[in-house]
């Protein structure tokens, strides 16, 4: 097993590798990521009416959060591949402007699996699925939006335990 601190995608001698992951137990593992899509307000209308001619973006990029998470040993070279039980995705609107004016789309990805290793990879691939999917639905229209803050917000199962983001002291957390 490899040592607290090392970083287990490389060998001995410097190799990347994916990780043998054989001797740990199966388990119940939970991943949760987000991401912001910041845009013009004029586009989130659009969104919300359903106005935009490739149709409705929210539903699309639903669909490409899961496709996405169910892909992700296809697209991060060391991830093992999991049997994921579920998925599931959330969008709320950001309508506080920052600086530029820009309003914004969030997404929450949850991912969860039982197997030997997590599901972090997941859930951050599906959110960054969900939001690029938007920025291709939406970019005739709004060629400025910026994706913002992919980022884990928590994971639990697994030696580690559970992990939360800006967690209240006497909470497990980073």
């Amino acid at each position: 097993m490899d040592e607290p601190g090392n970083l287990s995608h490389f060998s001995a001698t410097g190799r990347a590798r994916m990780v043998d992951v054989s001797t740990k137990p199966d388990g119940k593992r939970s991943a949760t990521a987000s991401g912001i899509l910041r845009m013009r307000p004029a586009t989130l209308e659009r969104i919300r009416d359903g106005s935009l001619a490739k149709g409705n973006v929210l539903a699309v990029a639903d669909v490409a959060a899961v496709m996405a998470a169910k892909h992700t040993p296809d697209l991060i070279p060391m991830c093992h591949p999991l049997p994921l039980s579920g998925v599931e995705v959330e969008f709320s609107e950001i309508l506080t402007a920052d600086a530029e004016g820009c309003v914004g789309i969030q997404t929450r990805v949850t991912a969860r699996c039982t197997g030997p290793t997590g599901v972090e990879m997941e859930a951050l691939t599906a959110a960054s699925g969900a939001l690029l999917t938007i920025y291709d639905m939406c970019k005739a229209i709004d060629r400025g939006m910026r994706i913002e803050n992919i980022q884990l917000e928590e994971k639990s199962g697994g030696k580690s335990g559970t992990w939360r983001r800006n967690a209240p002291a006497g909470e497990a957390s980073a």
